[in-house]
Formats: C-alpha cells, structure tokens, sequence
C-alpha cells in the first residue's frame, strides 16, 4: 500500500515554492504595474513609447517564451539566474504588463475637478498625484489587482517546465511514482483553490479599510 504521508509532505514543500513565486512575482509585477502605468500617462514622449512597448511586447507574446527566454537565452548574454529568479521575472513582467493598463485606467478614471482642486491648492503635479490622484484610483484598482495577483498564482505552473519544484512539479512526481493521477492533481486543485480565496479575501479586507479612509476623507 503507497504511503501517502511523504507523497503529500512531498507536494506541500512544492506550495511553498508556489507561494514564494505567488509573492515574489506579485511584488514584480506592482511595481512594474505603475512604473508603466505612469509612464503611459507621462508628459514625456519618450517614457510613454517606452511604457507602451513594454506592455504591448509582454502582452503580445507567450508567457512560456517568456519564461524560457528568461531561463535558457539571458546566459547567452551574461545573465544567469535560477529557476526561481527566472520564474519571478518572467510571471512579474508578464502580469506587471497587464496591471499597468489597470493603474492607466484608474488615474483616468478620476474626475477633473481633482486635478482642478489640486491647481488650486498650487500643488505639483507629484503632489497632486501622491496626495489626491492615487489614494481614490487604488480603491478602484484593488479588485482587478486582486484578479491579477490570481492568475499570477495560476501562472506559477508554468515554471515546472524548467524543473522548478512547485505544486505542478511535485504532483507530476508523485504521479509518476505511484501511478496514481486522481490524488497529487486534487491535492494542488484544492490548494490553488485555498490559495486563490486568501487572496480575494485579502484584497476584500483592504479595499473595505481603504474605502472606510477615503469616506473619512471626504466627510
């Protein structure tokens, strides 16, 4: 009779790997998100091409390529990185890519009188932003982020082709050791699921503390 016990101890060290790309990739892909985000908002000619090629190369091509090219074509130029540091880039850019139309989208989303009330409070224009701009357009963010973050979590399978030992991995190791297939793939069917709602609930919980400050802003 197969012992489960290490099998399922085995595809639980694989979520770990999961989660650190899940958090690591996620962090990549905000600040990637409003890097980009403003640059497509910018004044400047040049860092509006700039953002708007990066978004349109990451989400005009494959995420595998991506991540294949991140893992087996930078050595060939002097880059070297781990499986785990290719795998955070290329999930980071690759959502980052999809974000930054979400941050575009929300500080145009604002209403003019902002801008008008920031003129007349004679602040700059990063004023304007960091103060007034920015804390409404991330309540508006916060739940396409949220789906973001999500499908990064998904995406996480991907890098178990270049035999990074996540969940996708491990659960094919198993697969392949016991011949089973029902157990290891419902194991991390249910894991992505747990994962998937901590983070909804996560981006519930603060986008109702962030709508709570901004009323108290307003009143």
């Amino acid at each position: 009779m197969t012992d489960w016990s290490g099998y399922i101890n085995l595809i639980l060290q694989g979520a770990l790997v999961t989660v650190q790309l899940t958090v690591m990739g996620s962090v990549l892909a905000l600040a990637m998100a409003f890097i980009a985000g403003l640059g497509r908002i910018s004044q400047h000619a040049v860092l509006r091409w700039l953002a708007t090629a990066y978004i349109e190369f990451f989400r005009g091509t494959s995420i595998f390529v991506q991540l294949f090219f991140a893992y087996f074509v930078l050595p060939f130029m002097g880059i070297s990185l781990t499986p785990l540091q290719a795998g955070v880039l290329a999930l980071g850019l690759n959502v980052g890519a999809y974000a930054a139309e979400v941050v575009r989208g929300a500080i145009q989303s604002v209403g003019k009188e902002q801008y008008e009330a920031c003129v007349a409070l004679n602040l700059s224009r990063w004023q304007c932003m960091r103060r007034i701009i920015l804390p409404q357009a991330l309540l508006v963010m916060l739940p396409t982020f949220g789906n973001n973050a999500i499908e990064l979590l998904k995406a996480t399978s991907v890098v178990s082709l270049i035999s990074l030992a996540d969940m996708t991995f491990q659960a094919n190791i198993v697969r392949s050791q016991t011949g089973n297939t029902l157990v290891p793939f419902a194991t991390i069917l249910v894991l992505y699921f747990i994962f998937a709602m901590m983070i909804s609930s996560a981006i519930r919980a603060l986008e109702r503390r962030m709508a709570r400050g901004l009323d108290g802003v307003r009143a």
